[in-house]
């Protein structure tokens, strides 16, 4: 039986996040200070929700879904079905078995919807009544806008302006939910007002907009700052993904060879990969492969350096330790805005830094990565995220690897995003449609 859709009941969905920090085999390094100013420790309380933070410090191994979270995962659609691409590999005549997890499928079009639902839960219980939201793609933007509509929160984008003035369509989506969506840097910001300075039309960056977002969040008490990827507290609540992936797999007795995402802050790959990293680090599974498909534009993973560094501009966070290009680095713009930035998770890095993860580097112009999502929407009929065409084009290239060795592969890669906003970016890069 080739298993082409393969689908959990609602009473087969995950009711416990996985947090790998008790599982690492070293304890991650703690964030800290610089050697001068005042404490960006202390200063954490003012930016975000105390559940946040203490997710962010966890050790416990599984973390109880709050039961409202639970039902509005399937109010949104969980469980996510994982789909044989059984025309694609047909396609590429290739004796490889590759499945895909379909987080394209959310009422916002990704997988942010795992973490911005619980997110606004938590400042909703605290009695926040405003968010302050940093998005490059608009992906994390308009799932915290649908979020915090759920839960009756104001809420406030700050959009990168590159995508924002790319995907007009993106903020018209955030506006109908009812939130007030911002071109980024703004003059709202002492941040945004610094770059702006040095250039009226800076096109942004996902640094910045954070750094708008935390400036927002400390000058009011209604107000906490959210986070779309990187923290702790956010790769734990995309742990969803990959809990339903291991369900899914293991019902067709399927063992992977290689796992598949994009690549930007870190929270699709991980929550896509969690589960059969335990296993790795438990010792029971030693053959598969994790890969991270990065662009040229900000390799961090496989150029960057393993070190202490800020994670946006402003510096009003702690320094962690991560692969990093730099904090203050220029990145080149590219139209999968979501996956350029200057450094990663913390637990990614560490995993990194111990040979456990892999990386494929994609040119910045980004026309391969197009076309196989241009062959993928022409062959199985999803028009993915340009972030998710990396994770195509990566899957393809597997694919492709195993037809040459004539090696029976399975490949399983997430599609964390749809396309269909997106337009744009694929006209600029096709250049024939």
């Amino acid at each position: 039986m080739k298993h082409e859709i393969v689908n959990l009941s609602i009473d087969e969905m995950p009711k416990e996040w996985y947090n790998i920090v008790p599982d690492l085999p070293e304890p991650l390094p703690p964030a800290k200070d610089p050697e001068e100013g005042p404490s960006r420790i202390k200063q954490l309380e003012n930016f975000y929700t105390k559940t946040s933070l203490e997710l962010d410090a966890s050790k416990e191994r599984w973390i109880k879904i709050p039961e409202e979270v639970w039902e509005l995962y399937v109010h949104v659609g969980r469980p996510r079905p994982l789909q044989r691409a059984l025309r694609l590999e047909r396609y590429l005549k290739t004796p490889a078995r590759i499945y895909f997890k379909r987080e394209d499928l959310s009422p916002t079009g990704s997988f942010k919807m795992n973490t911005t639902l619980a997110q606004a839960y938590f400042a909703a219980k605290e009695g926040v009544s405003r968010l302050a939201v940093e998005t490059g793609a608009g992906q994390t933007g308009t799932a915290f806008a649908f979020s915090s509509k759920i839960f009756g929160l104001q809420c406030t984008i700050y959009f990168v302006r590159f995508a924002y003035n790319l995907k007009p369509d993106r903020a018209t989506y955030m506006k109908m939910l009812g939130a007030e969506v911002l071109s980024s840097p703004t003059d709202r910001t002492e941040i945004g007002r610094t770059f702006l300075k040095k250039d009226p039309k800076h096109p942004g960056s996902i640094g910045i907009a954070t750094a708008e977002s935390l400036q927002d969040a400390a000058s009011r008490d209604d107000t906490v700052a959210t986070v779309g990827s990187s923290k702790n507290h956010v790769l734990l609540t995309q742990s969803i993904i990959g809990l339903e992936t291991k369900k899914q797999l293991d019902s067709i007795d399927e063992k992977p060879d290689v796992m598949i995402s994009c690549i930007g802050g870190g929270s699709n790959f991980y929550g896509f990969i969690c589960a059969y990293l335990k296993e790795r680090l438990d010792g029971r599974l030693k053959t598969v492969r994790f890969l991270g498909a990065e662009s040229g534009a900000s390799p961090r993973l496989t150029k960057g350096e393993y070190r202490y560094d800020f994670t946006e501009p402003s510096k009003s966070t702690p320094m962690a330790k991560v692969y990093t290009l730099g904090v203050d680095a220029s990145l080149p713009l590219i139209r999968a805005e979501g996956i350029r930035s200057s450094s990663t998770a913390p637990i990614l890095s560490l995993l990194r830094s111990k040979g456990m993860i892999d990386t494929r580097v994609y040119a910045i112009d980004e026309k391969d990565v197009f076309e196989a999502a241009r062959t993928f929407l022409q062959v199985e009929g999803f028009l993915v995220a340009p972030e998710s065409a990396y994770a195509v084009r990566a899957a393809i290239d597997e694919a492709l690897e195993a037809k040459k060795k004539n090696e029976e592969k399975v490949i399983v890669f997430n599609v964390s995003g749809m396309g269909h906003v997106d337009f744009q970016g694929y006209r600029e890069v096709l250049k024939d449609i």
